[in-house]
């Protein structure tokens, strides 16, 4: 029955692409050593880029998912991969944040001063890359133990992110990071014990079509999202977070905040919407936007009251992954109606990946801060936006996206998501959105208003800086903007390839 659902399509094979690319580079740099690392990168984030792409339009000229059955092999005695609308919406940002971090990194790292040592260049470069697969595998698995297995390198190939200048404070940042992630991955592996005792198979369009309601896969999945929450430091859980996107370098800390995170969101998504039954997809999703509420308002209340700039963004990256969880009640469909149908699983995908392009150019735009003048001490950097406009200007316009100030991919996410509360009945949820868009920009034009400020005598700075570094995080922070532009309506790309989950029994 499961060897059924999955069959390889035309074009399946640029899933592997997508897969063993960055493995092949991380390989090709501890043959060729560390002269040749950054060039091997490069080469291959453009490679990987235009993967990225042709699945995306392979996507749109064939209007289904794409699939390859590894080895032949079908579930359950197999593997396969597979690629819906979202899934390959998640591709193109992470290919898009990589590439621009990449960039970003490269003139970093070319610079004479503060360009690091060669162990930690190809340290970066060669985590950089592990990093990118094990997201691209997240994104396209079907398997729950595969998927353990992306999570378990995505997070082997974090952590050292966090510590890369090995400094103390991050190296503690880091240990606490590995510590969250490990029990995390604990409890999702014990999920999927039980999964596979009940069911036989850890395939997901499988599962969809087997699971009932029952009280194994009921403590399995709960097990299993609890795991996820660890990972993608959802409030309470989120103490990790702060301290380790704070500390780790600026590249790091914008792949750690638009990417690595999304990977558990991402599986729970596919566990609470295409896994659960009906019932435990209702109590989950009520759970977890509470959850979601509280980060929002708590973690922006946190944001707020941060003296420094990198400490401010992190927690506003949890506040702002807060918007991610309502999606769950919101997107849950009704009579005659999927949970892909709806405006609330447009703008909670439009959410997702206007995060990460805004919080990509944050982190960015803030390290060149710090490399200019050495710290990122709030009250100490009135007039930055003097010397650094191109810096300040991309914080501004990333800024516009997370409040959700129009033009931008963040007001049309909210505004579906607002809307979406308002007709299912949320009216709390929707007081959540708009409060948190209100704390939002108490946060970020407080930076504004530094960028702005005339100081009475100039600030020292440390280092100058190349004007293609600064082009990055604005091209970041456009990119956020211009997601503003898509129709406030359900997004067909989106619904490509969730028509096989509806036939295989939701």
């Amino acid at each position: 029955m499961t060897a059924a659902l999955h069959a390889t399509t035309p074009g399946g094979f640029l899933l592997v692409l997508a897969v063993i690319l960055p493995v092949c580079a991380v390989l090709a740099i501890l043959a060729c050593g560390p002269r040749s690392a950054a060039r091997i990168a490069m080469a291959t984030l453009a490679a990987g880029l235009a993967v990225a792409v042709a699945i995306t339009v392979e996507l749109v000229w064939s209007g289904a998912a794409l699939t390859y059955v590894v080895g032949a092999w079908r579930p359950p005695l197999g593997i396969a991969l597979r690629a819906d609308g979202l899934s390959g919406a998640m591709l193109v940002m992470t290919a898009l944040v990589v590439v621009a971090v990449g960039l970003f990194a490269r003139v970093q790292y070319g610079l004479r001063e503060g360009g690091g040592s060669e162990r930690e260049r190809t340290t970066f470069w060669q985590m950089l890359l592990a990093l990118w697969s094990a997201l691209n595998i997240v994104f396209v698995g079907e398997d729950l133990f595969n998927l353990y297995v992306a999570l378990e390198l995505l997070t082997f190939a974090a952590v050292p992110l966090v510590c890369l200048d090995g400094r103390a404070e991050t190296a503690n940042a880091a240990l606490r990071y590995l510590l969250f992630a490990l029990i995390g991955s604990l409890l999702y592996l014990l999920g999927v014990g039980l999964i596979y005792g009940q069911y036989g198979t850890l395939d997901l369009l499988a599962l969809a079509r087997l699971s009932r309601p029952d009280p194994a896969l009921s403590v399995a999945l709960a097990l299993m999202i609890v795991g996820l929450l660890a990972k993608a430091a959802l409030f309470p859980l989120h103490l990790w977070l702060p301290p380790a996107h704070a500390g780790a370098p600026a590249q790091a800390s914008a792949v750690l905040s638009a990417l690595v995170i999304k990977a558990p969101i991402f599986l729970i998504l596919r566990l609470v919407l295409d896994v659960a039954p009906g019932q435990v997809a209702f109590l989950a999703g009520q759970l977890l936007a509470v959850l979601g509420a509280a980060s929002i308002l708590f973690c922006s209340v946190m944001a707020l009251r941060q003296a420094r700039l990198k400490l401010m963004i992190a927690y506003s990256t949890v506040a702002q992954i807060g918007y991610l969880f309502i999606v769950f009640p919101l997107a849950a469909g009704g009579a005659g109606t999927s949970p892909w149908e709806t405006i609330a699983w447009t703008g909670g995908a439009l959410q997702l990946i206007s995060h990460a392009l805004a919080k990509s150019a944050m982190f960015l735009a803030a390290g060149i801060v710090i490399k200019v003048y050495g710290h990122d001490r709030i009250a100490d950097l009135g007039g930055f936006g003097r010397a650094l406009p191109i810096s300040a200007t991309a914080f501004g316009l990333a800024g516009l996206s997370l409040m959700g100030v129009p033009p931008s991919g963040g007001f049309v996410a909210k505004c579906l998501l607002l809307t979406a509360a308002v007709i299912e009945g949320y009216p709390w949820l929707a007081v959540t959105i708009l409060l948190g868009g209100l704390l939002a920009g108490g946060y970020v034009f407080r930076i504004i208003d530094k960028a702005l400020a005339v100081s009475a005598s100039p600030l020292p700075s440390r280092a100058g800086v190349p004007r293609r570094l600064e082009l990055t995080a604005l091209a970041l922070a456009i990119a956020a903007v211009l997601l503003g532009f898509v129709p406030l309506r359900p997004f067909g790309f989106l619904q490509i390839g969730r028509s096989g989950l509806a036939m295989a029994g939701l």
